[in-house]
């Protein structure tokens, strides 16, 4: 259906068609007509939304792929595909560099027993004061109070029994003795020198019930151990063989039960090792010294 004049037909999509102008009195409008029209403006509408969805999402995809282009061809390798993430070369177990020191200039610990072993070598001074210095000796929880001393080159003059000529036979050089004292109960230690540890064991190792040190009395220490039976040890340590002998002041016989003989007995001959070691540990440090 056509309104206005002439041929013109109006197109709301058209600038230069008019719009037909309605009068009271015309007929009535064709409402039909006029909803095809309205449903038509419709259709092109949504027709021009899709299609500027599409150039806008083109458009989109267009930037981003200028864009991974870009950071592409920016890393000078365009063999490597879009996406991919630089690697770096990290440093393995294989690869990686291990510290290094510098070579110590300091000569290993040298031995005491080194310097105990020979005459040779064990150079320091000894006697009975720096074998057994000081008042008194203390042993754990016993204290025992130093007695007499004494030092001789006439090794057969300070024991008794066989022991006289086990240590002649095997070379003694020195006899040097000390006697403790606590609560009646007497000990004498005595250490023997030799030239070499052979010598010394030997001796140790020759010697019998009846090879026994000398008792030392003086200095309110009477006689002892010399008509009764007492406790002896005999033992030795590198070029040194060393003895005791203990029992009672008033001369009573020693028992297995008399247990506080044993004990000295034994704090005496563990302190007489200890000198001797302390021998080898103090010239070994001043050799290491110089």
């Amino acid at each position: 259906m056509s309104y206005g004049h002439g041929d013109s037909q109006w197109d709301p999509w058209k600038p230069s068609s008019q719009q037909p102008e309605w009068k009271a009195g015309d007929d009535t409008p064709d409402w039909a007509a006029l909803a095809e029209a309205s449903e038509a403006r419709n259709k092109r509408r949504r027709l021009l939304l899709i299609l500027g969805g599409a150039l806008g999402t083109i458009a989109v995809g267009a930037a981003v792929a200028v864009a991974v282009v870009s950071a592409n061809s920016g890393n000078g390798n365009s063999d490597k595909q879009a996406g991919t993430l630089p690697t770096a070369d990290i440093p393995g177990a294989s690869t990686a560099t291990a510290p290094s020191f510098a070579p110590t200039s300091a000569p290993p610990p040298l031995d005491p027993l080194d310097f105990i072993s020979s005459a040779a070598k064990d150079k320091a001074p000894i006697s009975a004061d720096t074998l057994f210095p000081g008042a008194q000796l203390t042993m754990g929880s016993n204290v025992y109070k130093k007695g007499p001393t004494a030092s001789t080159a006439d090794c057969a003059s300070a024991a008794q029994g066989t022991l006289s000529t086990l240590l002649e036979k095997n070379g003694c050089t020195r006899v040097i003795r000390a006697t403790y004292s606590k609560d009646g109960i007497a000990v004498t230690v005595g250490v023997a020198l030799f030239d070499t540890t052979a010598q010394a064991t030997k001796a140790k190792q020759e010697a019998d019930k009846q090879s026994i040190i000398t008792s030392l009395s003086g200095d309110g220490v009477p006689a002892f151990c010399r008509t009764t039976i007492c406790r002896s040890t005999t033992n030795s340590y590198a070029r040194y063989a060393y003895f005791t002998i203990g029992g009672f002041t008033d001369n009573k016989n020693v028992t297995e039960k008399d247990k506080q003989v044993f004990t000295a007995g034994d704090d005496l001959a563990e302190f007489a090792f200890r000198q001797i070691h302390r021998r080898g540990e103090v010239q070994a440090s001043a050799a290491a010294n110089q």
